[in-house]
């Protein structure tokens, strides 16, 4: 592993637990609070999305790092995968509040996600 790979790989290892730990201690916090059914499914869809696009995150790393691509997509794959995962879970916790704009967010933490994911399928492709 070399650059942008490796950082990146270390971001979402790191990210992984403190994923895992705010949910259970968000969670406690939650119990005590006043939260509509539809509040805690997006606490729950938020929390959830996070973590398992991580660990997408970590897989798409294993083939970013034996595809093909120059260094300048390499960065950009992970800035995509990294924004796309932030927006993709963080659009759940906004729409928490009641704002149309949380949707949005995820739908394009979503895109960002299936153009990291296009692009890393190129490199292995086409190495």
């Amino acid at each position: 592993m070399h650059g942008p790979v490796q950082l990146f790989t270390v971001i979402a290892l790191v990210s992984l637990p403190t994923v895992m730990y705010g949910g259970y201690a968000l969670g406690g916090v939650l119990r005590r609070q006043q939260l509509s059914e539809k509040q805690r499914g997006l606490f729950r869809a938020g929390h959830a999305h996070a973590g398992v696009l991580l660990v997408l995150v970590l897989a798409a790393m294993q083939a970013l790092d034996h595809g093909g691509l120059s260094d300048t997509a390499r960065w950009l794959v992970c800035f995509l995968l990294l924004f796309g995962v932030l927006a993709q879970s963080g659009g759940f916790f906004l729409a928490m509040l009641r704002t149309r704009l949380g949707m949005s967010v995820t739908t394009g933490g979503a895109v960002l996600l299936g153009a990291a994911m296009l692009l890393t399928a190129y490199g292995v492709a086409f190495p």
